[in-house]
């Protein structure tokens, strides 16, 4: 059977990018299309044992940052893939939707969905770009034809699979098909086995990219007030001034590491005292599954993914809001509450790579006839 995988783009690496690492190592002879790789990027080091085929726009799209504003491409781009010789294509697709390519009526197309389009459908993005008047007015325009894209070419999969039962929701609600939440793969044993060596020091952590929409200014502003030590680790994306704005802000008390390893990362979560994540709708959010393997409680918004990742009062505390006065509160809350460790992680092995694999074999099983 012939296996072919698809995604948006490679440039940085993120949560859809170890998704997608995953299906690689799943299903190692499969190739991966996508619309441009960036040379010597993080995404691009990461899948450099794999073959990758960019569109024939590639070359145009990697420079500088010219694939945000040269979207209104995306139907030819996609459109100038033909998959007909695949038997199942799995397209892990969200922001530049990775799907409307050529296929045959034996192919069976499986999209592993991160979410739908966030700029196309009213939620926050990393990069408000939209508060420039001409940029709005670009954006009105061609988002219109685009969100037709999106829906014709939803309407060409076969089988939806989703990251939460959040995003199984706008799948319903603006494709109009039913999905099956199966919960991205996390590495929970390199967490657990960083937890074992090392002892708690007194920092809370934040993993995130430095742009906007992930809550990264409320945390800073909500550490100064409290004198509270505070580690980022992610980099910068894009246009985004986050890190600027931050670095302003925070003070002493908040100290950005920039990109960190795995190995590294795992360390960082173990001996974090809490771990915070205040974006108000997260697709899923893996880091706090991260932080709750290696045996660290969180302080997370109480919308997005989270709510079905954070047990609230056993794993972490959800909050409704994220101004200082309710931080303030949380810390309180958070010092209160004498933490299981053994609780925590029990609750990450839900999301284990381990669980991830079996249910993605099942589902290609039973949709397209092989395992």
């Amino acid at each position: 059977m012939k296996i072919a995988l698809v995604h948006d783009y490679l440039k940085e690496f993120g949560g859809a990018e170890r998704v997608l690492r995953v299906l690689a190592d799943m299903y190692p002879a499969a190739p991966i299309y996508t619309a441009f790789v960036t040379p010597g990027s993080t995404a691009a080091l990461a899948f450099a044992d794999r073959k990758l085929i960019e569109s024939p726009f590639g070359l145009l799209l990697r420079y500088g940052n010219l694939h945000s504003p040269l979207r209104f491409l995306l139907p030819w781009i996609w459109k100038s893939m033909d998959l007909s010789k695949y038997d199942l294509v799995i397209s892990s697709c969200s922001g530049y939707i990775a799907r409307g390519f050529k296929v045959a009526d034996k192919t069976t197309v499986a999209a592993y969905c991160h979410t739908p389009p966030r700029f196309l459908y009213g939620y926050e993005t990393s990069v408000n770009l939209q508060r420039y008047r001409l940029v709005r007015v670009y954006a009105i325009i061609v988002n219109h034809f685009l969100r037709l894209f999106d829906f014709e070419s939803a309407q060409r999969v076969d089988r939806w699979i989703v990251n939460s039962k959040n995003v199984a929701k706008r799948v319903a609600k603006f494709y109009r098909k039913e999905a099956t939440a199966i919960y991205p793969p996390v590495e929970t044993k390199l967490f657990e086995e960083a937890a074992k060596e090392v002892r708690n020091d007194d920092y809370f952590l934040i993993v995130s990219r430095l742009v906007g929409a992930k809550g990264l200014i409320e945390a800073v502003k909500a550490a100064k007030h409290l004198g509270i030590r505070l580690k980022i680790a992610g980099g910068s994306v894009g246009y985004s001034s986050t890190k600027e704005e931050i670095e302003k802000l925070g003070g002493e008390t908040v100290e950005i590491l920039g990109r960190v390893s795995d190995e590294e990362l795992a360390y960082l979560y173990a001996r974090a005292k809490g771990f915070i994540a205040l974006a108000r709708e997260e697709d899923f959010g893996i880091t706090v599954v991260e932080a709750m393997a290696a045996g660290t409680p969180v302080i997370a918004f109480n919308g997005g993914g989270f709510r079905e990742t954070v047990i609230d009062g056993e794993t972490g505390i959800l909050i409704d809001a994220t101004d200082v006065a309710t931080l303030e509160e949380a810390f309180k809350r958070f010092n209160e509450i004498k933490w299981d460790k053994e609780k925590l992680q029990i609750q990450a092995r839900k999301f284990s790579r381990e669980r991830f694999e079996e249910k993605i074999r099942k589902v290609v099983a039973e949709y397209a006839g092989i395992a």
